[in-house]
């Protein structure tokens, strides 16, 4: 009788087990893979945003990355006009410098050379004046001749050219009438010649150091000056985008160093040729930075809209799924239960959205968010 009850219970409950699995639908019951669709119940259907792909203007934009530059068009070597010995310098790397202020002075024995020669003029201007007045006299007593006057005159012109001379000739070292009269006066030499600043900036480099020989133009310069409130951004980009430039663009710049913030400029010069190794052009931008925050040497992106706006057909970021094999797709559906998976070719991703270049026309419904929890279930069904 046991066996006959174990039995009985046994068929019992099996049929129940098999009556409960028929019950239930099979997890890929709702995929059809030959028609790549996915159905979702009513439940399922609510979890998903929809959207209507809809045309939207994409703004036609060139990326490139390079580097930031000192603007060499604002960078100033400062060299002495005259060769000398370094006695002063009165500024460092990253100070900040007026125009006409000192940076160093030298010891320059052209200098001392042309004051000397002042000196010398100024002596015997004085001593032509005296001797014209004392002819003068001489001729008025009757002690003279006309002929001495007329040599005296004609020596104290010659003098007074020399002294014009001599003034203008330590005038070219930067020396002030002022200054000038005061050596004449004190029958002073002061051999001292001060290098100004040409421009108002920032000392980016310095080789200027007391006691040191310099002469004109020959480098390192003493000291190296640029105003930093723009600089440069250098990039080389490739040959197929080169037609795409102009100058006067405006240019959007990032740097990894302050993630987030942009630095406007704009185009100023195309290379002529393109690198016949990289086959790239450079472009180089004039780059507002009245803060100061650029240094030379950063890596930097940069964005140009080369084109007008143009409208394009185009859905969510969200809405597109990137496949194993690399195709875009997006789920489409007619009635927001059924989805049917869709090939599609993509263009520019901007401020959310995907232009879509094919595969989708305006009004066309598809999911939004869900669309990847979509595409799993579809994967899942034909691997399974």
């Amino acid at each position: 009788m046991a066996a006959i009850a174990g039995g009985a219970w046994f068929l019992t409950h099996t049929g129940e087990v098999r009556s409960a699995k028929a019950a239930q639908p099979t997890a890929a019951s709702d995929v059809d893979i030959a028609q790549q669709t996915i159905t979702m119940t009513d439940k399922q259907a609510d979890a998903f945003k929809v959207l209507a792909a809809e045309p939207r203007a994409f703004r036609v934009i060139k990326q490139a990355v390079g580097s930031i530059d000192f603007n060499q068009n604002m960078l100033v070597q400062v060299f002495t006009p005259n060769p000398g010995k370094i006695v002063d310098t009165f500024f460092n790397v990253g100070d900040t410098v007026a125009k006409g202020a000192t940076l160093f002075t030298i010891d320059s024995p052209d200098l001392l050379q042309a004051e000397s020669t002042l000196l010398a003029a100024a002596g015997v201007l004085e001593l032509q004046g005296r001797t014209l007045t004392r002819v003068k006299q001489l001729l008025k007593t009757g002690g003279g001749a006309q002929k001495d006057v007329d040599q005296a005159i004609s020596d104290q012109q010659t003098a007074e050219g020399n002294y014009k001379a001599a003034r203008d000739a330590v005038r070219i070292f930067g020396k002030t009438d002022e200054e000038i009269d005061r050596i004449v006066a004190d029958r002073k030499v002061d051999s001292i010649l001060i290098v100004p600043s040409p421009i108002a900036g920032q000392i980016v480099t310095r080789n200027a150091a007391p006691g040191l020989y310099v002469q004109p133009g020959n480098a390192p310069a003493p000291y190296s000056l640029a105003d930093l409130s723009t600089m440069w951004m250098v990039a080389n980009v490739i040959e197929t985008d080169a037609p795409s430039y102009r100058i006067g663009q405006s240019v959007a710049v990032s740097v990894p160093a302050y993630p987030g913030e942009v630095f406007r400029g704009h185009v100023t010069t195309l290379g002529l040729n393109i690198d016949p190794t990289t086959h790239r052009q450079l472009v180089r931008s004039v780059i507002e930075d009245p803060a100061q925050k650029l240094r030379a040497g950063m890596l930097a992106g940069f964005s140009i809209e080369t084109g007008g706006p143009k409208q394009s057909v185009a859905v969510p970021t969200d809405a597109v799924v990137r496949e194993g094999d690399g195709t875009m797709t997006v789920w489409v559906t007619p009635d927001r239960h059924r989805f049917e998976r869709r090939s599609i070719t993509v263009g520019i991703a901007q401020d959310g959205w995907y232009q879509i270049l094919d595969g989708l026309k305006p009004g066309e419904l598809v999911a939004s968010s869900g669309a990847i929890f979509l595409s799993n279930k579809f994967a899942t069904a034909v691997t399974g």
